[in-house]
């Protein structure tokens, strides 16, 4: 089985090269904790072997092969669990990473964005046939594009982190406080990639005014909303989007890695062969960039979560118990392939994605990578958490993690 990652990239692309600082120590594929939960044979397919140790190669493999410090993972199957943290919080080596590690977890936030957006579909205060230009103003095309369009990638509005000029801020203003409306304004200062409903490109955009829309209707913050509507709801206290001045994390964190800078990632992640070797060598050594202000990132990835939030957070997502069971239903079937020439491959639906037989999301921004899938029909959630935005080889190693494992899971291997 062969998923398609393709609609992951939280800021436009990836490669790396410019800005690497030098260090000294780098392990990876180093097991930090004991296994916890039930080391149980995790197989829905074919019988095999028991699956945990199989996991853990495959993980340390993937640490390895895309220099990345620290990875969490967890693994249920009904109520059996597998969740093991590995390596660690940083690139000195110097702290064990633990399953009850915080992280940046991008794109993830999106889904938070959307549920609470259909909840308020759900309570009849907006519709999904709604314009844009009904509750934002001076939106390109707004007057044409829904709701739904905005939730679904397909309204067409130009993505702002694709802008190298907006990168090159990132890197050279760090602690930048970003308001939406700054953002917003980059976005719009660029033509549409197309007319409304006319194609799938995914951009923070959209998300962002979703989020503008939520404060909107409700009266209140948007970080309230998640608190009121899906964290206390689902009993998620390690969850948050924090407030745009506060780019601290809640203990205990990893910190984030990023190899080169913003801008040098715009095209890809992979280092070049010769810097590769380097740091292999020990003599290269990512950014940390832990501490650079999300704000950027808002109601389209500024979110905090952990392994264990997620996954009590992902099932409820996919099987129900946030919205009605009529809204619920129209979210999944919302699933629409990104690319129709590839039917098969990575699906995008109202704030929602899937990749073969799981549904959730992904998350990339610069310190952190990150997956949250459930399978609803064999009742299986997968998450992988890891503090590297891109692995030298060019692979997001939460992705690349969750690519390799799957034919495990499934006993296709």
């Amino acid at each position: 089985m062969i998923l398609n990652f393709k609609i992951n990239k939280y800021r436009a692309g990836l490669i790396s090269g410019a800005g690497i600082l030098f260090y000294s120590s780098l392990m990876t594929g180093c097991d930090s904790q004991k296994d916890k939960g039930v080391s149980a044979d995790f197989s829905i397919g074919d019988s095999g072997p028991s699956k945990s140790v199989l996991f853990a190669a495959t993980v340390s493999e993937v640490m390895d092969e895309t220099l990345t410090p620290g990875v969490v993972i967890l693994i249920r199957k009904g109520d059996q669990e597998w969740a093991k943290a590995f390596g660690y919080r940083d690139s000195k080596n110097s702290e064990a990473l633990t399953t009850e590690d915080h992280f940046r977890i991008g794109s993830n936030t999106k889904t938070w964005t959307g549920t609470a957006l259909l909840q308020l579909v759900d309570e009849g205060r907006i519709s999904l046939d709604d314009s844009v230009a009904k509750y934002i103003n001076h939106v390109p095309n707004g007057e044409n594009i829904s709701i739904a369009q905005l939730l679904t990638m397909r309204s067409g509005l130009f993505n702002y982190s694709e802008l190298e000029e907006f990168n090159r801020i990132l890197d050279e203003q760090p602690d930048k406080v970003w308001s939406p409306q700054e953002l917003l304004k980059m976005a719009f200062d660029n033509e549409p990639y197309f007319g409304p409903g006319k194609g799938f490109h995914y951009s923070n955009t959209n998300t962002v005014l979703a989020g503008l829309i939520i404060e909107k209707i409700t009266g209140k913050k948007v970080n309230d909303v998640f608190k009121e509507q899906i964290f206390a709801k689902l009993g998620l206290k390690h969850s948050l989007i924090p407030d745009p001045k506060d780019v601290s994390m809640p203990e205990p964190h990893a910190r984030g890695y990023l190899y080169g800078s913003n801008v040098s990632t715009l095209e890809g992640f992979a280092l070049s062969p010769s810097d590769q070797a380097a740091a292999r060598a020990k003599k290269l050594m990512p950014n940390d960039v832990t501490d650079a202000n999300p704000s950027w990132g808002w109601t389209a990835g500024a979110g905090i979560s952990t392994a264990k939030d997620l996954a009590n957070y992902v099932k409820v997502l996919v099987g129900g118990g946030l919205l009605s069971d009529e809204m619920q239903a129209k979210r999944l079937a919302s699933l629409k392939a990104t690319d129709p020439s590839t039917p098969a491959g990575a699906s995008y639906g109202l704030a929602l994605a899937k990749f073969g037989p799981l549904i959730g999301h992904d998350g990339s921004l610069p310190g952190f990578q990150s997956f949250m899938g459930y399978d609803p029909e064999n009742d299986v959630t997968v998450i992988v958490l890891a503090n590297v935005q891109g692995g030298i080889n060019g692979e997001e190693p939460a992705n690349a993690i969750v690519k390799k494992i799957t034919p495990i899971l499934y006993g296709k291997k």
